[in-house]
């Protein structure tokens, strides 16, 4: 819709619309055909609204400037009313409106061509105000052949109401515009300063991640090291153990070995402290009946196994525990072997020199290490007890055996040293 300007000379507008009144009213009467109308045959009050909804500004002014041969030089309202002037006749300059509006609504044209009477073109234009082609709507039904002077008022008067909402919708949206502009620079500015922020705390982190991973590499580098040197270490290992086959049992032995040292000195000092109580007893004059009844009584005096090992070689391993008791409850050392295929055949001979004392199941072991172990007895002198049935009881009696053996052993020894 065009508004009014002070410019404009109100009176004289409408007196020349008062002068061709009768010419277009005239002319809309006498259109009975089927033909559509022209833009110079439109009512010249029509005109404003159609130039202004359906033609953009800036295509009017290409237009008037191609039809007059140069560029429009005159602002947009001037060039809107000479359009509207120029519509009173068919000129070069309605030729042009008329080709562009034609293209530019050649759908909705197509759309209302098949409407043969006015009802059904006002029920188009009805519903056409409720769409996105308000301006096809009314070029189509206004220039329709059909269209007559009652629905052309309709149509005019509808759209100068609504020229009146868009152009408040249009204020509005300015507004709101200009509001949601500024409210777009504020939440620009945030922005930027979230961006530094957030390029300060990727910068920290990036320097953060770069150290981890420095640190990281250095571990690994740390790792493989170590890894190197447990390989290099585990070869040698190998190699060690490829030279020394029997490196486990020398390690055993060298164990017992020092085991055995040290009960040995602890039975040196025992013997050192007996021949001391012999010379005190030598001293004594005491006479032969005498002497026979403390040799007696020295016999007869139960001999404990103390700071004796003893090997036992064989028997059932939940039994093995129960050995154990007994023997170390008798105050002896406890030693044990298999005498199978389990230990090593090295441990066995290991064992048999740590040990004072063997006691052999013959019923729990192979014939190597029985015949081992009856070889080593009888050639270092070794007491051995053999016993066919593996139980705690022929233990306790083995034992038993043992302290008398004992006793006997060392009832003859003293009595080697008095003579």
């Amino acid at each position: 819709m065009c508004e009014k300007n002070p410019r404009t000379d109100t009176t004289q507008e409408q007196q020349q619309a008062v002068q061709h009144a009768p010419q277009r009213e005239h002319s809309s009467e006498a259109h009975a055909g089927s033909r559509r109308r022209r833009i110079w045959e439109l009512p010249y009050h029509a005109l404003c609204p159609v130039i202004g909804v359906c033609i953009p500004i800036a295509v009017l002014r290409r237009l008037i400037g191609k039809a007059l041969g140069g560029a429009a030089i005159a602002d947009d309202y001037e060039i809107h009313c000479g359009a509207i002037a120029e519509c009173k006749q068919r000129s070069a300059i309605t030729d042009c409106l008329q080709q562009e509006l034609d293209r530019r609504y050649a759908i909705a044209l197509r759309r209302v061509a098949k409407i043969k009477n006015s009802v059904d073109l006002q029920q188009c234009w009805t519903l056409a105000q409720h769409g996105n082609d308000v301006a096809g709507a009314l070029w189509a039904c206004l220039t329709h052949a059909r269209c007559d002077h009652d629905l052309e008022e309709r149509i005019l008067s509808e759209i100068h109401m609504l020229q009146h909402q868009i152009g408040s919708a249009e204020r509005i949206s300015a507004q709101r515009f200009l509001q949601m502009q500024a409210e777009l620079e504020a939440l620009g500015k945030s922005l930027l300063s979230q961006r530094e922020r957030s390029s300060k705390i990727i910068a920290a982190k990036s320097a953060s991640i770069e150290l981890l991973q420095t640190d990281q590499w250095q571990m690994r580098a740390t790792l493989i090291g170590k890894n190197t040197l447990i390989a290099s270490l585990q070869d040698q290992y190998k190699e060690l153990q490829q030279g020394m086959p029997d490196l486990r049992a020398r390690q055993e032995q060298a164990h017992y070995i020092e085991l055995q040292m040290a009960r040995n000195h602890e039975l040196e000092r025992h013997i050192v402290s007996l021949q001391e109580q012999l010379r005190q007893q030598a001293r004594l004059p005491v006479s032969n009946d005498r002497a026979e009844k403390s040799a007696t009584l020295e016999i007869d005096e139960p001999v404990k196994l103390q700071h004796q090992s003893i090997l036992c070689v064989g028997g059932r391993p939940h039994i093995v525990p129960m050995y154990r008791q007994l023997i170390e409850g008798s105050g002896a050392n406890f030693l044990h072997h298999d005498g199978g295929d389990e230990d090593n055949a090295a441990l066995l001979s290991t064992s048999l020199v740590a040990a004072d004392l063997v006691i052999c199941q013959t019923g729990c072991v192979s014939h190597a290490a029985y015949w081992r172990v009856k070889d080593h007895c009888k050639r270092t002198g070794k007491l051995c007890v053999f016993v066919d049935k593996p139980s705690v009881s022929s233990m306790a009696r083995c034992l038993k055996q043992l302290q008398i053996d004992s006793q006997a052993e060392m009832a003859a020894t003293l009595a080697s040293k008095e003579r």
